[in-house]
Protein backbone atom coordinates (compact mmCIF):
# COMPACT_ATOMS: atom_id res chain seq x y z
CA UNK A 1 0.00 0.00 0.00
CA UNK A 2 1.08 3.73 -1.17
CA UNK A 3 1.99 5.81 1.24
CA UNK A 4 -0.11 9.42 1.73
CA UNK A 5 1.30 11.80 -1.07
CA UNK A 6 3.58 14.40 0.58
CA UNK A 7 4.92 17.26 -1.30
CA UNK A 8 8.70 17.19 -1.59
CA UNK A 9 10.61 19.25 0.86
CA UNK A 10 13.33 21.71 -0.66
CA UNK A 11 17.06 21.57 -0.03
CA UNK A 12 18.23 23.91 2.83
CA UNK A 13 21.00 25.81 1.11
CA UNK A 14 22.06 27.49 4.52
CA UNK A 15 23.98 24.13 5.47
CA UNK A 16 27.57 24.12 3.81
CA UNK A 17 27.67 20.14 2.95
CA UNK A 18 24.63 21.24 0.93
CA UNK A 19 26.20 23.98 -1.26
CA UNK A 20 29.42 21.69 -1.68
CA UNK A 21 26.81 18.71 -2.81
CA UNK A 22 25.01 21.46 -5.60
CA UNK A 23 28.69 22.66 -6.54
CA UNK A 24 29.64 18.92 -7.32
CA UNK A 25 26.99 18.59 -9.19
CA UNK A 26 27.46 21.57 -11.59
CA UNK A 27 30.78 20.72 -12.09
CA UNK A 28 29.13 17.35 -13.61
CA UNK A 29 26.94 19.19 -15.55
CA UNK A 30 29.68 21.02 -16.91
CA UNK A 31 31.55 18.17 -18.02
CA UNK A 32 29.26 17.34 -20.39
CA UNK A 33 29.14 20.23 -22.12
CA UNK A 34 28.94 20.22 -26.16
CA UNK A 35 26.80 17.06 -26.32
CA UNK A 36 25.14 16.05 -28.97
CA UNK A 37 21.62 15.26 -28.30
CA UNK A 38 19.17 12.92 -30.62
CA UNK A 39 15.59 13.02 -31.56
CA UNK A 40 14.03 9.77 -29.74
CA UNK A 41 11.36 8.01 -31.94
CA UNK A 42 9.50 4.32 -31.00
CA UNK A 43 13.18 3.68 -29.08
CA UNK A 44 15.45 4.41 -31.66
CA UNK A 45 18.08 7.46 -31.95
CA UNK A 46 17.82 9.65 -34.62
CA UNK A 47 20.37 12.29 -36.09
CA UNK A 48 18.68 14.75 -38.69
CA UNK A 49 21.82 16.38 -39.13
CA UNK A 50 19.99 20.01 -38.97
CA UNK A 51 21.62 21.01 -35.17
CA UNK A 52 20.53 23.62 -33.33
CA UNK A 53 22.72 24.79 -30.13
CA UNK A 54 21.70 25.88 -26.90
CA UNK A 55 23.62 28.55 -24.89
CA UNK A 56 24.01 29.54 -21.41
CA UNK A 57 21.91 33.11 -21.00
CA UNK A 58 24.15 34.39 -18.64
CA UNK A 59 27.81 33.45 -21.10
CA UNK A 60 25.74 33.20 -24.87
CA UNK A 61 29.61 32.00 -25.68
CA UNK A 62 28.85 29.04 -23.71
CA UNK A 63 27.48 26.23 -25.50
CA UNK A 64 25.54 23.54 -23.69
CA UNK A 65 24.86 20.64 -25.86
CA UNK A 66 23.95 20.68 -29.42
CA UNK A 67 20.00 19.27 -30.55
CA UNK A 68 19.44 17.67 -33.52
CA UNK A 69 15.75 18.72 -34.63
CA UNK A 70 13.32 17.10 -36.13
CA UNK A 71 11.29 17.81 -39.32
CA UNK A 72 7.58 17.20 -40.41
CA UNK A 73 8.80 13.44 -41.67
CA UNK A 74 10.13 12.91 -38.06
CA UNK A 75 6.90 14.25 -36.52
CA UNK A 76 5.28 12.10 -39.13
CA UNK A 77 7.23 8.82 -37.79
CA UNK A 78 6.61 9.61 -34.36
CA UNK A 79 2.95 10.12 -35.33
CA UNK A 80 2.91 6.17 -36.92
CA UNK A 81 5.00 4.86 -34.02
CA UNK A 82 2.86 5.86 -31.14
CA UNK A 83 -0.28 5.34 -33.33
CA UNK A 84 0.89 1.60 -33.38
CA UNK A 85 2.12 1.34 -29.75
CA UNK A 86 -0.74 3.34 -27.92
CA UNK A 87 -3.22 0.18 -27.84
CA UNK A 88 -0.78 -1.89 -25.98
CA UNK A 89 -0.03 0.45 -23.60
CA UNK A 90 -3.86 1.34 -22.82
CA UNK A 91 -4.40 -2.45 -22.17
CA UNK A 92 -1.20 -2.11 -19.31
CA UNK A 93 -2.84 -2.41 -15.68
CA UNK A 94 -3.17 0.85 -14.41
CA UNK A 95 -0.53 -0.38 -10.94
CA UNK A 96 1.91 -0.93 -13.49
CA UNK A 97 1.64 2.45 -15.38
CA UNK A 98 1.57 4.28 -11.71
CA UNK A 99 4.59 2.23 -10.78
CA UNK A 100 6.45 3.65 -13.82
CA UNK A 101 5.90 7.30 -12.13
CA UNK A 102 6.99 6.05 -8.41
CA UNK A 103 10.19 4.98 -9.98
CA UNK A 104 10.69 7.92 -11.77
CA UNK A 105 10.03 9.85 -8.86
CA UNK A 106 12.65 7.84 -6.90
CA UNK A 107 15.63 7.95 -9.47
CA UNK A 108 15.13 12.05 -10.11
CA UNK A 109 15.03 12.31 -6.11
CA UNK A 110 17.97 10.49 -6.23
CA UNK A 111 19.62 12.73 -9.03
CA UNK A 112 18.20 15.91 -7.75
CA UNK A 113 20.73 18.49 -7.92
CA UNK A 114 22.03 17.01 -11.30
CA UNK A 115 18.96 18.39 -12.68
CA UNK A 116 18.60 21.69 -10.75
CA UNK A 117 22.16 21.93 -11.99
CA UNK A 118 21.04 21.88 -15.18
CA UNK A 119 18.24 24.20 -15.02
CA UNK A 120 21.15 26.57 -13.42
CA UNK A 121 23.32 27.02 -16.68
CA UNK A 122 20.20 26.52 -19.34
CA UNK A 123 17.54 28.92 -18.04
CA UNK A 124 19.66 30.93 -15.78
CA UNK A 125 17.62 29.56 -12.48
CA UNK A 126 18.66 30.42 -9.00
CA UNK A 127 19.88 27.36 -7.01
CA UNK A 128 16.69 27.56 -4.68
CA UNK A 129 14.71 28.29 -7.82
CA UNK A 130 16.06 25.07 -9.57
CA UNK A 131 15.42 23.07 -6.68
CA UNK A 132 12.33 24.25 -6.31
CA UNK A 133 11.54 23.25 -9.77
CA UNK A 134 12.72 19.84 -9.68
CA UNK A 135 11.16 18.82 -6.75
CA UNK A 136 8.03 19.77 -7.94
CA UNK A 137 8.52 17.63 -10.70
CA UNK A 138 8.77 14.78 -8.01
CA UNK A 139 5.17 15.99 -7.23
CA UNK A 140 3.67 15.78 -10.42
CA UNK A 141 5.23 12.12 -10.40
CA UNK A 142 4.23 10.86 -7.15
CA UNK A 143 0.67 12.81 -7.06
CA UNK A 144 -0.13 11.65 -10.50
CA UNK A 145 1.06 7.79 -9.98
CA UNK A 146 -1.70 7.96 -6.97
CA UNK A 147 -4.09 9.63 -8.66
CA UNK A 148 -3.92 7.51 -11.71
CA UNK A 149 -4.99 4.62 -9.00
CA UNK A 150 -7.97 6.18 -7.79
CA UNK A 151 -9.11 6.65 -11.74
CA UNK A 152 -8.88 3.46 -12.14
CA UNK A 153 -10.92 2.46 -9.25
CA UNK A 154 -14.36 1.91 -9.05
CA UNK A 155 -16.14 4.94 -10.13
CA UNK A 156 -19.72 4.71 -8.22
CA UNK A 157 -22.99 4.96 -9.89
CA UNK A 158 -25.93 4.61 -8.83
CA UNK A 159 -27.46 1.00 -8.26
CA UNK A 160 -30.72 -0.17 -11.15
CA UNK A 161 -32.42 -3.82 -10.16
CA UNK A 162 -31.83 -6.45 -12.62
CA UNK A 163 -28.62 -4.29 -14.01
CA UNK A 164 -25.20 -4.13 -12.85
CA UNK A 165 -23.63 -0.99 -13.98
CA UNK A 166 -19.58 0.54 -14.70
CA UNK A 167 -18.43 3.43 -15.32
CA UNK A 168 -14.37 3.04 -16.58
CA UNK A 169 -12.33 5.87 -17.91
CA UNK A 170 -10.27 5.01 -21.06
CA UNK A 171 -7.42 7.28 -22.21
CA UNK A 172 -7.95 9.19 -25.16
CA UNK A 173 -5.25 7.73 -27.86
CA UNK A 174 -2.05 9.28 -29.09
CA UNK A 175 -1.37 13.82 -28.32
CA UNK A 176 1.25 16.00 -28.21
CA UNK A 177 2.46 17.78 -25.28
CA UNK A 178 4.24 21.30 -26.10
CA UNK A 179 5.60 22.45 -22.83
CA UNK A 180 7.19 26.18 -22.30
CA UNK A 181 11.30 26.96 -21.48
CA UNK A 182 10.16 29.09 -17.70
CA UNK A 183 9.59 25.37 -15.81
CA UNK A 184 11.57 23.76 -18.21
CA UNK A 185 11.30 20.62 -16.09
CA UNK A 186 8.55 20.38 -13.83
CA UNK A 187 5.70 21.62 -16.47
CA UNK A 188 7.48 19.76 -19.10
CA UNK A 189 7.26 16.16 -17.16
CA UNK A 190 4.09 17.08 -15.43
CA UNK A 191 1.98 17.67 -18.92
CA UNK A 192 3.66 14.55 -20.46
CA UNK A 193 3.61 12.05 -17.47
CA UNK A 194 -0.34 13.16 -16.70
CA UNK A 195 -0.78 12.01 -20.31
CA UNK A 196 1.32 8.56 -20.24
CA UNK A 197 -0.07 7.25 -16.85
CA UNK A 198 -3.46 7.88 -18.22
CA UNK A 199 -2.56 5.03 -21.06
CA UNK A 200 -1.97 7.49 -24.12
CA UNK A 201 0.90 7.86 -26.27
CA UNK A 202 2.93 11.52 -26.73
CA UNK A 203 4.90 13.30 -29.15
CA UNK A 204 6.94 15.83 -27.18
CA UNK A 205 8.40 18.69 -28.60
CA UNK A 206 10.53 20.74 -25.88
CA UNK A 207 10.77 24.33 -26.01
CA UNK A 208 13.59 25.45 -28.30
CA UNK A 209 15.77 27.34 -25.70
CA UNK A 210 15.52 24.44 -22.88
CA UNK A 211 15.93 21.19 -24.96
CA UNK A 212 18.72 19.69 -23.31
CA UNK A 213 16.92 19.69 -19.38
CA UNK A 214 13.94 17.91 -21.39
CA UNK A 215 16.08 15.57 -22.61
CA UNK A 216 16.93 14.87 -19.04
CA UNK A 217 13.41 14.13 -18.20
CA UNK A 218 13.17 11.83 -21.42
CA UNK A 219 15.97 9.63 -20.52
CA UNK A 220 14.46 9.56 -16.85
CA UNK A 221 11.27 8.17 -17.63
CA UNK A 222 12.80 5.99 -20.34
CA UNK A 223 15.07 4.81 -18.05
CA UNK A 224 12.03 3.95 -15.73
CA UNK A 225 10.17 1.91 -17.59
CA UNK A 226 7.74 4.02 -20.39
CA UNK A 227 7.75 1.60 -23.35
CA UNK A 228 9.40 2.52 -26.76
CA UNK A 229 6.69 4.60 -28.80
CA UNK A 230 5.03 6.18 -25.92
CA UNK A 231 7.40 9.26 -25.71
CA UNK A 232 8.69 10.29 -28.55
CA UNK A 233 10.97 13.15 -27.98
CA UNK A 234 10.70 15.88 -30.88
CA UNK A 235 12.64 18.94 -30.75
CA UNK A 236 12.09 21.27 -33.51
CA UNK A 237 10.84 24.44 -34.90
CA UNK A 238 7.13 25.23 -33.96
CA UNK A 239 5.94 26.82 -36.96
CA UNK A 240 7.09 23.23 -38.50
CA UNK A 241 7.07 20.69 -36.07
CA UNK A 242 4.26 21.70 -33.88
CA UNK A 243 1.39 23.05 -36.01
CA UNK A 244 2.09 19.80 -37.86
CA UNK A 245 1.18 17.59 -34.77
CA UNK A 246 -1.73 20.21 -33.82
CA UNK A 247 -3.14 20.07 -37.31
CA UNK A 248 -2.69 16.46 -37.97
CA UNK A 249 -5.65 14.36 -38.15
CA UNK A 250 -4.32 11.61 -35.80
CA UNK A 251 -3.44 13.52 -33.16
CA UNK A 252 -6.06 12.98 -30.30
CA UNK A 253 -5.14 15.68 -28.18
CA UNK A 254 -3.04 19.10 -27.43
CA UNK A 255 -1.74 20.09 -24.12
CA UNK A 256 0.40 24.07 -24.33
CA UNK A 257 1.53 25.89 -21.97
CA UNK A 258 3.06 29.18 -23.20
CA UNK A 259 2.13 32.60 -24.94
CA UNK A 260 -1.03 33.59 -25.43
CA UNK A 261 -0.97 34.10 -28.95
CA UNK A 262 0.77 30.72 -29.34
CA UNK A 263 -2.25 28.99 -27.26
CA UNK A 264 -5.33 31.00 -29.30
CA UNK A 265 -3.32 29.97 -32.75
CA UNK A 266 -3.39 26.51 -31.53
CA UNK A 267 -7.04 26.59 -30.15
CA UNK A 268 -8.00 27.89 -33.34
CA UNK A 269 -5.87 25.21 -35.60
CA UNK A 270 -7.05 22.42 -33.34
CA UNK A 271 -10.27 23.11 -34.05
CA UNK A 272 -10.55 22.37 -37.90
CA UNK A 273 -11.40 18.78 -38.37
CA UNK A 274 -9.11 17.09 -41.12
CA UNK A 275 -9.86 14.89 -43.91
CA UNK A 276 -10.30 11.70 -41.65
CA UNK A 277 -10.14 12.80 -38.46
CA UNK A 278 -12.60 10.89 -36.36
CA UNK A 279 -12.95 12.93 -33.49
CA UNK A 280 -12.89 16.93 -32.04
CA UNK A 281 -9.45 17.27 -30.48
CA UNK A 282 -9.09 18.17 -26.87
CA UNK A 283 -7.44 20.98 -26.44
CA UNK A 284 -5.66 21.77 -23.11
CA UNK A 285 -3.95 25.44 -23.22
CA UNK A 286 -2.76 27.10 -20.02
CA UNK A 287 -1.22 31.21 -21.53
CA UNK A 288 0.15 33.40 -18.64
CA UNK A 289 -0.69 36.17 -16.43
CA UNK A 290 -1.12 39.67 -15.63
CA UNK A 291 -1.09 38.89 -12.60
CA UNK A 292 -2.09 41.30 -9.59
CA UNK A 293 -1.28 41.76 -5.32
CA UNK A 294 -4.01 44.10 -3.75
CA UNK A 295 -2.04 45.64 -0.36
CA UNK A 296 -4.74 46.90 1.92
CA UNK A 297 -4.54 49.85 4.19
CA UNK A 298 -4.58 47.14 7.10
CA UNK A 299 -1.90 44.63 5.81
CA UNK A 300 0.77 43.19 7.24
CA UNK A 301 3.37 46.46 5.71
CA UNK A 302 6.74 44.49 5.70
CA UNK A 303 5.60 41.46 4.94
CA UNK A 304 3.62 42.60 1.80
CA UNK A 305 6.54 44.68 0.60
CA UNK A 306 8.37 41.58 0.95
CA UNK A 307 6.22 39.06 -0.68
CA UNK A 308 5.38 41.77 -3.96
CA UNK A 309 8.93 41.91 -4.23
CA UNK A 310 9.66 37.98 -4.24
CA UNK A 311 6.64 37.70 -6.85
CA UNK A 312 7.77 40.37 -8.85
CA UNK A 313 11.17 39.00 -9.10
CA UNK A 314 11.99 35.62 -8.69
CA UNK A 315 13.52 33.86 -11.74
CA UNK A 316 13.92 37.28 -13.18
CA UNK A 317 9.96 37.59 -13.29
CA UNK A 318 9.64 35.03 -16.02
CA UNK A 319 6.40 33.09 -14.36
CA UNK A 320 3.03 32.84 -15.52
CA UNK A 321 1.96 33.60 -11.84
CA UNK A 322 4.50 36.59 -11.41
CA UNK A 323 3.50 39.53 -9.08
CA UNK A 324 3.35 42.17 -12.28
CA UNK A 325 0.65 44.19 -10.90
CA UNK A 326 0.75 45.72 -6.81
CA UNK A 327 -2.39 47.75 -6.54
CA UNK A 328 -1.80 49.53 -3.04
CA UNK A 329 -4.64 51.20 -1.01
CA UNK A 330 -3.76 55.25 -1.51
CA UNK A 331 -2.82 55.70 2.80
CA UNK A 332 0.13 53.46 2.35
CA UNK A 333 0.79 54.06 -1.59
CA UNK A 334 3.97 56.37 -1.26
CA UNK A 335 5.76 55.07 1.52
CA UNK A 336 4.96 51.23 -0.45
CA UNK A 337 6.62 52.69 -3.23
CA UNK A 338 9.83 53.50 -1.20
CA UNK A 339 9.76 50.32 0.59
CA UNK A 340 9.42 48.50 -2.65
CA UNK A 341 12.09 49.99 -4.76
CA UNK A 342 14.78 49.62 -1.37
CA UNK A 343 14.01 45.71 -1.08
CA UNK A 344 14.17 45.67 -5.23
CA UNK A 345 17.76 47.59 -5.28
CA UNK A 346 19.35 44.84 -2.92
CA UNK A 347 18.47 41.91 -4.34
CA UNK A 348 21.73 40.44 -6.06
CA UNK A 349 22.32 40.02 -10.46
CA UNK A 350 24.43 37.82 -12.12
CA UNK A 351 25.42 34.34 -13.26
CA UNK A 352 23.54 31.89 -11.22
CA UNK A 353 26.36 29.81 -11.27
CA UNK A 354 27.13 31.60 -7.94
CA UNK A 355 25.21 31.07 -5.34
CA UNK A 356 24.95 34.47 -4.10
CA UNK A 357 22.75 36.00 -6.96
CA UNK A 358 19.48 35.80 -6.29
CA UNK A 359 18.57 36.62 -10.41
CA UNK A 360 20.00 35.87 -13.47
CA UNK A 361 19.99 36.36 -17.22
CA UNK A 362 16.71 36.61 -19.01
CA UNK A 363 16.20 33.08 -20.64
CA UNK A 364 17.09 34.22 -24.65
CA UNK A 365 18.34 37.85 -26.78
CA UNK A 366 14.59 37.53 -27.98
CA UNK A 367 13.31 37.39 -23.96
CA UNK A 368 16.09 40.65 -23.46
CA UNK A 369 15.08 42.95 -26.53
CA UNK A 370 11.16 42.13 -25.62
CA UNK A 371 11.22 43.29 -21.74
CA UNK A 372 14.09 46.14 -22.48
CA UNK A 373 11.17 47.88 -24.97
CA UNK A 374 9.07 47.48 -22.04
CA UNK A 375 10.80 49.29 -19.68
CA UNK A 376 11.46 51.99 -22.59
CA UNK A 377 7.68 52.08 -22.89
CA UNK A 378 7.55 51.95 -18.85
CA UNK A 379 9.95 54.98 -18.51
CA UNK A 380 6.96 57.31 -21.15
CA UNK A 381 4.14 56.33 -19.07
CA UNK A 382 4.98 56.22 -15.43
CA UNK A 383 8.28 57.07 -12.75
CA UNK A 384 10.91 54.93 -13.04
CA UNK A 385 11.55 53.91 -9.08
CA UNK A 386 14.31 51.29 -9.52
CA UNK A 387 16.23 49.38 -12.12
CA UNK A 388 15.53 50.07 -15.20
CA UNK A 389 19.63 49.06 -16.00
CA UNK A 390 19.59 46.53 -19.04
CA UNK A 391 23.11 44.86 -19.73
CA UNK A 392 23.36 42.12 -22.83
CA UNK A 393 26.85 42.54 -23.74
CA UNK A 394 27.99 38.86 -22.30
CA UNK A 395 24.59 37.82 -20.83
CA UNK A 396 20.62 38.81 -21.01
CA UNK A 397 21.07 40.43 -17.80
CA UNK A 398 18.32 43.34 -16.48
CA UNK A 399 17.77 44.55 -13.11
CA UNK A 400 14.84 44.30 -11.41
CA UNK A 401 12.49 46.90 -12.38
CA UNK A 402 9.65 49.30 -10.75
CA UNK A 403 7.44 51.66 -11.61
CA UNK A 404 5.18 53.85 -9.63
CA UNK A 405 2.46 55.73 -10.44
CA UNK A 406 1.03 53.20 -13.51
CA UNK A 407 -2.49 54.23 -14.31
CA UNK A 408 -4.98 51.18 -15.59
CA UNK A 409 -4.70 52.38 -19.49
CA UNK A 410 -0.82 51.55 -19.70
CA UNK A 411 0.23 49.27 -21.54
CA UNK A 412 2.34 48.15 -18.83
CA UNK A 413 -0.30 48.02 -16.19
CA UNK A 414 -2.24 45.69 -19.30
CA UNK A 415 0.38 43.52 -21.53
CA UNK A 416 2.25 41.31 -19.82
CA UNK A 417 5.80 41.36 -20.28
CA UNK A 418 7.28 37.98 -18.60
CA UNK A 419 9.84 39.71 -17.59
CA UNK A 420 11.36 41.74 -13.91
CA UNK A 421 9.04 44.38 -14.25
CA UNK A 422 6.55 46.07 -11.79
CA UNK A 423 3.86 48.25 -12.36
CA UNK A 424 2.60 49.94 -8.63
CA UNK A 425 -1.20 51.39 -8.98
CA UNK A 426 -2.66 53.50 -6.45
CA UNK A 427 -6.48 52.26 -5.29
CA UNK A 428 -8.39 54.73 -3.84
CA UNK A 429 -9.77 52.61 -1.48
CA UNK A 430 -11.01 48.49 -1.67
CA UNK A 431 -13.49 48.95 -4.15
CA UNK A 432 -11.46 50.91 -6.43
CA UNK A 433 -8.69 48.28 -5.63
CA UNK A 434 -10.50 44.89 -6.51
CA UNK A 435 -11.75 47.28 -9.83
CA UNK A 436 -8.44 47.52 -10.57
CA UNK A 437 -7.10 43.85 -9.87
CA UNK A 438 -9.84 42.38 -11.88
CA UNK A 439 -9.33 44.55 -14.73
CA UNK A 440 -7.32 42.47 -16.94
CA UNK A 441 -7.79 40.17 -19.89
CA UNK A 442 -5.90 37.93 -17.43
CA UNK A 443 -7.10 35.58 -14.54
CA UNK A 444 -4.64 33.59 -13.44
CA UNK A 445 -3.09 34.18 -9.98
CA UNK A 446 -3.60 37.03 -7.80
CA UNK A 447 -3.18 37.64 -4.27
CA UNK A 448 -5.11 39.71 -1.51
CA UNK A 449 -2.75 41.72 1.90
CA UNK A 450 -4.92 42.67 4.78
CA UNK A 451 -6.12 41.98 8.04
CA UNK A 452 -10.45 42.64 7.94
CA UNK A 453 -12.41 39.64 8.12
CA UNK A 454 -15.49 41.12 5.67
CA UNK A 455 -13.27 42.54 3.18
CA UNK A 456 -11.35 38.83 2.94
CA UNK A 457 -14.10 37.52 2.59
CA UNK A 458 -15.41 40.39 -0.05
CA UNK A 459 -11.91 40.01 -1.75
CA UNK A 460 -12.11 35.52 -2.09
CA UNK A 461 -15.74 36.07 -3.56
CA UNK A 462 -15.13 39.02 -5.99
CA UNK A 463 -11.20 38.36 -7.44
CA UNK A 464 -11.36 36.93 -10.42
CA UNK A 465 -8.36 34.22 -11.23
CA UNK A 466 -7.60 30.94 -11.09
CA UNK A 467 -5.11 30.93 -7.99
CA UNK A 468 -6.06 33.48 -5.50
CA UNK A 469 -4.02 33.94 -2.25
CA UNK A 470 -4.54 35.39 0.98
CA UNK A 471 -1.64 37.42 3.09
CA UNK A 472 1.02 35.54 1.22
CA UNK A 473 2.42 35.57 -2.28
CA UNK A 474 1.14 34.71 -5.57
CA UNK A 475 3.87 32.33 -6.42
CA UNK A 476 4.80 29.20 -5.85
CA UNK A 477 1.71 26.61 -6.22
CA UNK A 478 2.13 23.36 -4.75
CA UNK A 479 1.17 19.89 -6.40
CA UNK A 480 -2.10 18.55 -4.91
CA UNK A 481 -2.26 21.72 -2.32
CA UNK A 482 -2.67 24.73 -5.02
CA UNK A 483 -4.40 23.09 -7.96
CA UNK A 484 -3.17 25.44 -11.09
CA UNK A 485 -4.75 26.95 -14.02
CA UNK A 486 -6.20 30.49 -14.54
CA UNK A 487 -9.80 31.99 -16.30
CA UNK A 488 -10.00 33.63 -19.56
CA UNK A 489 -7.26 34.84 -21.58
CA UNK A 490 -4.96 32.86 -18.65
CA UNK A 491 -5.79 29.18 -20.29
CA UNK A 492 -8.56 26.59 -19.96
CA UNK A 493 -8.45 26.74 -15.67
CA UNK A 494 -7.02 22.82 -16.61
CA UNK A 495 -5.83 22.76 -12.87
CA UNK A 496 -2.58 20.73 -12.76
CA UNK A 497 -1.50 19.11 -9.84
CA UNK A 498 -4.85 19.01 -9.09
CA UNK A 499 -7.43 15.91 -8.75
CA UNK A 500 -9.58 16.54 -11.91
CA UNK A 501 -5.99 17.11 -14.33
CA UNK A 502 -5.64 13.65 -15.31
CA UNK A 503 -9.51 13.56 -16.27
CA UNK A 504 -8.16 15.96 -19.32
CA UNK A 505 -6.52 12.65 -21.00
CA UNK A 506 -9.85 10.29 -20.47
CA UNK A 507 -12.75 9.57 -21.70
CA UNK A 508 -16.05 7.82 -19.61
CA UNK A 509 -17.20 4.76 -20.77
CA UNK A 510 -20.57 3.61 -19.29
CA UNK A 511 -21.38 -0.06 -19.35
CA UNK A 512 -24.20 -1.69 -18.19
CA UNK A 513 -24.70 -5.35 -18.29
CA UNK A 514 -28.20 -6.91 -17.37
CA UNK A 515 -28.57 -9.81 -14.85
Amino acid sequence: MLEDYRTEPFTDFSQAPVRAAFETALTAVEKRFGEEVPLVIGGRRVKTGKLLDTTNPAERSQVLARHHLASRVEAQKALDVALKAQPAWARVPVRERATVLLRAARRLRERKHEFSATMVFEIGKSWPEADVETAEAIDFLEFYAREMLRWGGEIPTTPLRGEYPQTLYVPLGVGAVIPPWNFPLAICLGMAVAAVVTGNAVNLKPASDTPLIAWRAFELMEEAGVPDGILNFLPGPGAEVGDFLVEHKDTRFISFTGSKAVGIGINEKAAKVAPGQLWLKRVVLEMGGKDFIVVDEDADFQDAVLQVVNSAFGFQGQKCSACSRAIVHTKLYKKFVDAVAAETEKRTMGNTRDHANYMGAVASQKQFKSVSEYIEVGKKEAKLVAGGQTDGKVGNFIRPTVFANVKASHRIFREEIFGPVLAITEAKDFENALALANDSEYGLTGAYFGRDRYRIAEAKERLFCGNLYINRKCTGAMVGVHPFGGFNMSGTDSKAGGRDYLGLFLQAKSISEKL
